[in-house]
């Protein structure tokens, strides 16, 4: 039991730290609202069922957590405690546990609000390449991968014992962040996992990827690719060695979580 506890949240890390990979000064994506809140169930309709729930620890309890609202100090400090004082410098200022909530929820999705982001853009600049093909055509620079290099290695070394204390500590605001994001019958953790198997599907590109230009911000010239969600453009765009990192620690999360190998 203790095992899933430690990969719950080191999972919890992993997809929070995405945020910092994902947003880039030079392509962001266009901000899309939070899902708008769901009507309250009728009191006779049964609650989705749990598909993973979250063990109990017997630490800490909800009452002795911060209120939501009041939460960012402790949050920050806990994250700064588990990744170091780098993690500090990529934080944004507030909201922080309603932020890991909303990127957390939106991996899977085609759109994340960029005004959402827990963590601050990648450095540098996002850098394209004249392609073979034609003096037109642009490919992803293989020089963007260092760029994303630093978080990977933070998720990388995180000591996993101080992970679990901050992962327990703070889900019963996790789950209430994710409530108030528009799911009364939702349950956090289960959306977690979704975000795992999401990743998880990250088709191989063949590299160099092929870009198109068609206004301010640069696409996917294969439309399967374009069409992703932003979890598995976040993982086409880090590069195949920082994909193959995550995507073999996410494996082991999901098989820890679930019992059973990931889907496919």
């Amino acid at each position: 039991m203790r095992v899933k506890i430690i990969v719950l949240a080191v999972a919890a890390a992993l997809i929070a730290l995405g945020g910092y990979l994902y947003y880039d000064r030079q392509q962001a994506v266009l901000e899309a609202p939070p899902p708008a809140p769901a009507p309250a169930a009728p009191a006779e309709e049964k609650a989705p069922e749990v598909q993973h729930p979250v063990p109990d620890s017997g630490s800490a309890s909800e009452a002795a957590l911060p209120a939501i609202d009041d939460s960012d100090t402790a949050m920050r400090d806990a994250i700064v405690s588990v990744f170091g004082s780098a993690a500090d410098e990529m934080l944004v200022p507030d909201s922080l546990v309603r932020r890991i909530v909303a990127t957390i929820d939106g991996l899977p999705r085609n759109k994340l609000a960029v005004r959402m982001r827990p963590i601050t853009p990648a450095p540098g600049r996002f850098v394209v390449e004249a392609s073979e093909v034609g003096e037109d055509a642009m490919v992803l620079s293989a020089d963007n991968y260092a760029r994303y290099a630093p978080a990977v290695g933070l998720v990388e070394k995180a000591d996993t014992a101080q992970l679990v204390a901050t992962y327990l500590r703070f889900y019963p605001r996790f789950q209430q962040a994710y409530v108030q994001l528009g799911y009364p019958s939702g349950y956090f953790n289960d959306r977690l996992v979704e975000a795992i198997d999401d990743m998880l599907a990250t088709p191989e590109a063949q590299e160099p990827i092929p870009l198109r230009h068609p206004n301010v911000l640069f696409e996917y010239a294969d439309a399967d690719l374009e069409s992703r969600s932003v979890g598995q453009k976040l993982l086409l765009r880090m590069g195949p060695e920082n994909a193959a990192v995550v995507k073999s620690k996410l494996r082991e999360i999901r098989n820890e979580v679930t019992n059973h190998a990931p889907p496919g």
